[in-house]
C-alpha cells in the first residue's frame, strides 16, 4: 500500500473548514489473496484467493498486456450485464462452488489479527467485498487503536462486514447497519469464518437514511462513522436510495451524529459521473466548524508487477488528526 507524503499535497482552510488535502491517490498492490493481474478493452483480470476471475471494467480504456489464452484461462468470467446494477451471469471454465475462503491482515501496529471471510460470485458482478477499500480498513483501524478510549463506530451500507470487524479488531464498539437481510447474513458468515463471534458488533437491518434521522432524534453520537453508499439501492421497506439526491441530507445528519471529539468519517463513492471534488466539497460543506483534515481524492488499483493503475471510486475522509 503506498500513502502520499501530507506534504506533497496542498494545504487548503476556509470559512471554518476543515483543512484540505486533494488530489490523494491511495493505492493497493494487492496481498496474498488479491491481485489485479491485467487489465484493458473493458475487462479486468483479478486473482481472489485461489481463482482468477474476469469482469467488466469500462474504464479500462487500453490495450491488455497478457494474451488472450492467458485470459481465457480464468476459473470464472461475468458476462451479460449492461452496467453495475445489473444481473449478469458467471460462466465457469469447471464447477466451482459459490464461495471461496479469503484473508486479510490488519497492520502491524494495529496487533497481530487476521480477516477470515468468504469471496462470493454474486449477480451483480461483485464478490462481496472491495479490495481497494484495504486503504481505508488500515487507516481507520490504526485511529481505532490509537484512541484513549473504545470508540463507538457506525458502519453505514456495511454490506459484508470486512470494515466492522477491522473497526472492531482495532478496539472499536461498532453497529453496522444494511437494508439487505441477506447482507448481514454474509457478514454473520464472516464473523464465525474469522472466530470472531465476541466483538462488539450490533447488527441493524434497516434503511441507512431512516436509521440515521432515528439516531439524531435519539441524540446519539459516535467516534467514527463509514459510509460506502451504492449508486442506487432500496431499502428493506422499498425506501428509494439515490446517490445524487440523498447523499447531502446524509452527510449532514452524520455530521450531527459525530460527537464533538469524534475521530473520523469516512465516505467511499462507486459507479458514479462525478469528479472526486464533488464529494470534497460535499464533505466539506456538512463538516464545517470540525477541526482536523479533509482528503479527498480516488481509490487505485495497480497491476501486480508494478503495472499500470485503475481507478475504482471516489472518497473523502476527515480525521481530527493530520
Amino acid at each position: 500500500m503506498q500513502n502520499p507524503s501530507p506534504a506533497e499535497m496542498p494545504e487548503l482552510r476556509s470559512d471554518g473548514r476543515p483543512a484540505a488535502r486533494w488530489p490523494l491517490m491511495l493505492e493497493t498492490e494487492g496481498w496474498p489473496d488479491y491481485a489485479l493481474i491485467d487489465s484493458g478493452h473493458g475487462r479486468k483480470l483479478e486473482r481472489y484467493g485461489r481463482y482468477r476471475i474476469v469482469r467488466p471494467e469500462e474504464q479500462a480504456l487500453w490495450t491488455p498486456r497478457l494474451s488472450e489464452a492467458e485470459w481465457d484461462n480464468a476459473d470464472a468470467v461475468f458476462t451479460g450485464a449492461k452496467d453495475e446494477d445489473s444481473d449478469g451471469r458467471w460462466r465457469y471454465k469447471k464447477p466451482i462452488g459459490e464461495t471461496w475462503p479469503m484473508a486479510w491482515k490488519l497492520p502491524r501496529e494495529t496487533g497481530d489479527n487476521e480477516i477470515r471471510f468468504l469471496g462470493r460470485f454474486t449477480a451483480f458482478r461483485h464478490v462481496g467485498f472491495f479490495p481497494e477499500q484495504e486503504m481505508h480498513w488500515a487507516w481507520f483501524a490504526r485511529l481505532c487503536k490509537q484512541a484513549t478510549r473504545r470508540p463507538k463506530v457506525l458502519n453505514l451500507f456495511g454490506y459484508t462486514g470486512i470494515a466492522s470487524f477491522v473497526a472492531a479488531l482495532s478496539g472499536a464498539e461498532v453497529t453496522h447497519v444494511d437494508a439487505s437481510k441477506k447482507a448481514i447474513g454474509w457478514a454473520r458468515e464472516n464473523q464465525t469464518m474469522s472466530g470472531i463471534a465476541d466483538l462488539p458488533v450490533r447488527w441493524i437491518v434497516d434503511d441507512a437514511m431512516k436509521f440515521v434521522q432515528r439516531e439524531v432524534r435519539r441524540g446519539s453520537r459516535y467516534d467514527g462513522i463509514i459510509l460506502d453508499p451504492p449508486k442506487f439501492g432500496r431499502g428493506p421497506n422499498g425506501e428509494v436510495w439515490d446517490i445524487f439526491e440523498k447523499l447531502p441530507e446524509m452527510m449532514r445528519l452524520c455530521r450531527q451524529l459525530l460527537a464533538d471529539d469524534a475521530l473520523f468519517l469516512c465516505l467511499s463513492a462507486y459507479s458514479i459521473r462525478a469528479s472526486f471534488m464533488a464529494v470534497h466539497e460535499l464533505s466539506a460543506e456538512a463538516l464545517r466548524g470540525l477541526p482536523g483534515t479533509l482528503e479527498s481524492g480516488e481509490l487505485l488499483l495497480r497491476e501486480e508487477g508494478g503495472g499500470r493503475v485503475l481507478s475504482t471510486s471516489l472518497f473523502s475522509r476527515w480525521s481530527r488528526g493530520s
